[in-house]
C-alpha cells in the first residue's frame, strides 16, 4: 500500500493476522522491505508485520537530502499513526536499527521489545561518510554495490552464496542515489550515544562477528549503554539475517516471543 505522510508517498506492507501482536521492519541503507525476506515465514507465523521502505529507498519517496534520524525515527511513527497502531515491536538492521535507536529513546511507549541488528550509536568519520557520498556523485550507484560486497558478506558467504549476494547488491544499485546519499548523511550526522542511555525498553543487539562496518565492539557499546539489553554475535560480516539466516530468525524469535504477556 501506498501511505502519504506530510505529501510524501511512503511503500508499506502490512502482513499478517490483526488479532497478533505487531513487529515493523525497518531496512538498511540501500535496502528495501525485501531485505526481510528470509525472516518472514518466522516473523508471519507469530506477528503481523509491517515493514516499509525507508526514505529515500525502494518505492517510497526520495526528496532532496540530507535526511536526520529523527527524521527517519519520524517517518515510522508516521506510518504507525496512519495504520492505527499504537504499539510495536520493532527489527532494524544498520540504518534500520539506528532508527530504532532513535525512537526507543524518544518514543518508547509506542514500542514493546526491539531487535538492533548490526548497529552503531556513532559511525566515524564524516570524512569517511563524505567520500562515499562523492562516490555515488561521481561513480553512481553502481561502485557502491560492488564495495558495499566486500563490507556487507563474508568471502566465503561470496563465494558459496553468490546469487544471494547478488539480489541485496540488486537492491543496492537500484537505490536512488539522492536517497542513498541523503540516508548516508543522517548516519554520518547522528550521535545516540547519550540519548540511548534512556532507554527502558527490552533490547536485543545482534553483531556480526566479521563485520567492518559496525564492529562487534560498536554494537556492545549499544548494548552496554541500554539497562538490560542483551548481546549476541553471529557469524557473520554486515548482512547477518542474510548471512547467518536460520540462526539470526531463531534469535529474533525467541526474543520477541519470550515472555508475550509481559510486553
Amino acid at each position: 500500500m501506498e501511505i502519504s505522510i506530510g505529501g510524501e508517498t511512503f511503500h508499506v506492507l502490512d502482513e499478517g493476522s490483526a488479532d497478533k501482536a505487531v513487529v515493523m521492519l525497518s531496512n538498511p541503507l540501500g535496502g528495501t522491505l525485501r531485505f526481510w525476506e528470509p525472516q518472514m515465514a518466522a516473523l508471519l507465523a507469530h506477528f503481523r508485520v509491517v515493514r516499509y521502505d525507508s526514505r529515500g529507498h525502494g518505492a517510497s519517496a526520495a526528496p532532496e537530502g540530507p535526511y536526520k534520524i529523527a527524521q527517519l525515527g519520524g517517518d515510522a511513527l508516521a506510518i504507525l499513526d496512519a495504520l492505527a497502531i499504537t504499539k510495536t515491536h520493532w527489527l532494524g538492521l544498520s540504518m534500520g536499527s539506528m532508527t530504532g535507536q532513535w525512537l526507543l529513546a524518544h518514543a518508547g511507549n509506542r514500542f514493546g521489545r526491539a531487535v538492533l541488528a548490526s548497529t552503531a550509536a556513532q559511525i566515524p568519520t564524516a570524512e569517511m561518510w563524505n567520500a562515499r557520498i562523492r562516490t555515488v556523485e561521481e561513480a553512481g550507484m553502481s561502485a557502491i554495490a560492488v564495495s558495499a560486497a566486500g563490507r556487507w558478506f563474508t568471502q566465503g558467504f561470496r563465494d558459496t552464496h553468490p546469487e544471494k549476494v547478488e539480489s541485496i547488491m540488486e537492491m543496492v544499485r537500484k537505490t536512488p542515489p539522492r536517497g542513498y546519499v541523503a540516508g548516508c548523511a543522517a548516519i554520518r550526522d547522528m550521535d545516540l550515544r547519550e540519548p540511548i542511555k534512556t532507554i527502558k525498553n527490552s533490547v536485543l543487539v545482534i553483531a556480526g562477528r566479521h563485520d567492518p562496518g559496525t564492529t562487534p565492539s560498536m554494537n556492545a557499546l549499544v548494548a552496554n549503554s541500554i539497562e538490560g539489553a542483551k548481546l549476541i554475535t553471529l557469524e557473520a560480516s554486515h548482512m547477518s539475517n542474510i548471512e547467518a539466516a536460520a540462526n539470526f530468525t531463531e534469535a529474533v524469535i525467541d526474543f520477541l516471543t519470550a515472555g508475550e504477556r509481559k510486553s
